[in-house]
């Protein structure tokens, strides 16, 4: 199959590698970019363990003068790809979770005592859910700091319109809510047609977010992980070319 990568940089290109790995075709078009320029400043003072529920909020460390400090402290991170991406920033301690934040939160209030301290959550300018209010009701003092803001694109770019407007293209990779969104937004800007695309989805949420073009083909992930969207992939090809 030849899928439309939809992802940032440069993820994007790790996953066009995993694809051709697997026998398929890539076109990639970032619809979102990935800025640490605003991040807005934070402390560690009383800070007991920090939440990150995107693996950009902990590349925000990397040249961060609180690196050394942070990665001293238990990190609970939203899914396993998150969980990577601390580990390899030096985190010591790391609690994965399924991949949902619901299940982050509880995962949280089972096993930390409000009262020793802060919980950082380390986010993007975009949030799915309320994980701080969540965990107020639970008696946690959560300091919730944007570390890295996302761009979206303005337009397709020109060698993706025409691969889309001549059926080039057999299906899309969508990772998220807002990117699944500015897709649809874009879409329809430059008057194109989903309805013989597979869209390949994470999650529900980001399914719904295709409505707006009619309810086209969607498979979604069992469970969010990029482990499960390629395993689709892999049985929509093999259908199509059995």
């Amino acid at each position: 199959m030849r899928l439309l990568v939809t992802r940032p940089e440069p993820d994007a290109l790790k996953l066009r590698a995993a694809l051709e790995e697997r026998g398929h075709q890539a076109t990639v078009e970032p619809l979102l970019s990935v800025s640490f320029d605003d991040g807005e400043e934070f402390d560690l003072d009383g800070v007991q363990a920090l939440i990150a529920t995107s693996r950009y909020a902990l590349r925000a460390l990397r040249a961060h003068p609180l690196r050394a400090v942070a990665r001293k402290l238990p990190l609970f991170a939203v899914g396993r790809a998150t969980a990577a991406e601390g580990r390899a920033l030096g985190f010591e301690t790391v609690v994965t979770g399924a991949g949902r934040v619901e299940e982050l939160i509880a995962h949280v209030v089972a096993v930390t005592d409000p009262a020793a301290g802060l919980m950082l959550h380390l986010a993007g300018d975009t949030l799915a859910g309320d994980l701080k209010a969540d965990l107020e009701s639970h008696g946690f003092r959560v300091l919730q700091r944007v570390v890295y803001r996302m761009r979206p694109a303005s337009a397709l770019g020109e060698d993706t319109i025409e691969q889309l407007a001549s059926d080039e293209i057999d299906g899309v990779i969508l990772m998220s809510p807002r990117t699944a969104a500015l897709y649809a937004s874009l879409m329809r800007k430059h008057g194109l047609s989903a309805r013989r695309l597979i869209h390949f989805c994470l999650s529900s949420q980001i399914a719904q977010r295709l409505k707006a073009l009619g309810d086209p083909p969607t498979q979604v992930a069992e469970a969010p992980r990029l482990e499960e969207v390629l395993a689709h992939i892999d049985a929509a090809a093999a259908k199509s070319h059995p």
